[in-house]
């Protein structure tokens, strides 16, 4: 799919900037997480009476933290969900990772392409997104430019994390470029006044998760080698 510029790629960005800061998204961006953890995850919530399957999963949770996925999970369920519930999901979700997670393919090869500083602002916990990067070989690009949802008082779609990790990095709202491959996360890089690529190039893309990306009005993009040569094009 070539990248297709909608309306985000031009709101409130009339004349050209330089690109100072790439914040990426880790499930489903840097590492192709989401058809493992998903799968997990339905299959821990048929267990307690939730019936899902893995694309409603992916339509209704991807790209937000996990706290408020359980929260959505008892509201609709009407009453909580059994003590350790979470817990038992991280676990079976680490085990899964280490047996089968992968760096997305081609981002290893991007990440040393791109010319200004990265960092990572991710929905999952501290622990999952440290043994993501780790197990994939992507931890010592990002050391010490790591950070969670769990830092801040609202997750995605809210701006503060993205803002959060620009600030930390140093750099401004507006020359920062944000990689999401998520509804909230499109829209959190918005609302933070951002500039944001939508990625569909992970495993748990189908035609509906493009076109939902599509309605954002981002730019999207499916191949990860394409990446440095379009953020340079952001000049």
């Amino acid at each position: 799919m070539p990248l297709v510029f909608g309306r985000s790629s031009r709101v409130g960005f009339n004349s050209p900037v330089t690109i100072q800061l790439v914040i990426f998204d880790c499930d489903g961006v840097l590492v192709d997480s989401e058809p493992i953890a998903n799968r997990v995850l339905v299959d821990a919530l048929a267990r307690v009476g939730y019936a899902i399957t893995v694309d409603q999963a992916v339509e209704k949770f991807v790209g937000r933290s996990m706290a408020s996925v359980m929260g959505q999970v008892e509201t609709e369920r009407g009453r909580p969900l059994p003590e350790g519930f979470l817990e038992n999901v991280q676990t079976k979700t680490f085990v899964a990772f280490r047996n089968q997670l992968t760096a997305m393919t081609g981002v290893v090869d991007a990440i040393d392409r791109i010319a200004v500083p990265v960092c990572v602002a991710s929905s999952g916990m501290p622990e999952k997104i440290a043994l993501s990067l780790s197990l994939t070989g992507l931890a010592d690009r990002f050391e010490g430019r790591v950070f969670s949802a769990s830092m801040v008082a609202r997750g995605k779609p809210a701006p503060d994390l993205f803002l959060f990790a620009a600030d930390r990095m140093g750099v401004a709202p507006d020359r920062t470029l944000v990689i999401e491959d998520s509804v909230p996360g499109l829209q959190a890089a918005q609302a933070a006044g951002m500039r944001a690529f939508g990625f569909t190039g992970g495993g748990h893309m189908g035609p509906a998760s493009i076109a939902r990306l599509r309605e954002t009005g981002a730019a999207l993009f499916e191949d990860m080698n394409a990446l440095p040569t379009l953020i340079a094009g952001l000049r």
